[in-house]
């Protein structure tokens, strides 16, 4: 980590809080003392994995998922902690205790809820969208779009430039791992924001959409 200009002492104290939070556990290996990824962590990794590298893209014919909780007063904390799944999943915000997804993200809802103890406080539904007004302008209540154009165009504003950079020129790998890194923990953030609407509402007139062009050209691999 040294390479990455972390200091030990800060190395040693984000080990023992994984340790303490169970993320990490020990291990022994031909006598050496260590450490290796908890089972629960290495499942939460794979489904990051399919978040951040291979996420779907939904269509209009995938519908909706509905998510509607109800937390008694007495338990905040759980409100607290079922409002920030929910975000981190990428659903939006239709009322006060309803958010909404494309239904291609129903699976993957119920599993996190299921996994953080949250079930019991939430119904799913999932079905089609039917009214007169146009969908794109409900989405862009439901979400804030104009935060995530900003965030995937941050993104290639920075990146694309290294891109080029290692196109032209392949660098050493202790190089492109100080590249790759901060490059991936800057990327891993936005998929989790990014629901995977359907291509036709994230767009505006006259503008494209620069998760594409993130996709295509700067996505990590």
């Amino acid at each position: 980590m040294a390479d990455l200009g972390v200091e030990s002492r800060a190395v040693r104290s984000s080990v023992s809080r994984m340790k303490r939070r169970e993320v990490l556990r020990g291990e022994r290996r031909e006598g050496v003392a260590g450490y290796s990824l908890a089972d629960s962590t290495l499942q939460t990794l794979a489904e990051g994995d399919v978040r951040i590298f291979h996420r779907a893209r939904a269509s209009r014919e995938d519908g909706w998922v509905l998510v509607v909780f109800s937390v008694p007063e007495s338990e905040r904390e759980k409100r607290h902690e079922l409002r920030t799944a929910l975000t981190r999943l990428g659903l939006g915000t239709v009322a006060s205790g309803v958010w909404v997804a494309p239904g291609h993200l129903a699976d993957e809802a119920r599993r996190t809820l299921e996994r953080r103890g949250l079930s019991g406080y939430v119904d799913l539904f999932t079905g089609d969208h039917f009214a007169s007004r146009d969908l794109g302008a409900k989405v862009r209540s439901w979400w804030d779009l104009d935060e995530l154009t900003a965030m995937y165009a941050h993104f290639l504003d920075r990146y694309r430039p290294v891109l080029e950079a290692v196109t032209r020129r392949e660098p050493q790998p202790l190089e492109a791992f100080r590249i790759y890194l901060p490059m991936l923990t800057e990327w891993r953030r936005m998929p989790y924001r990014d629901p995977g609407l359907p291509w036709n509402c994230c767009r505006r007139s006259g503008t494209g959409w620069p998760r594409a062009n993130c996709s295509t050209s700067s996505t990590p691999r």
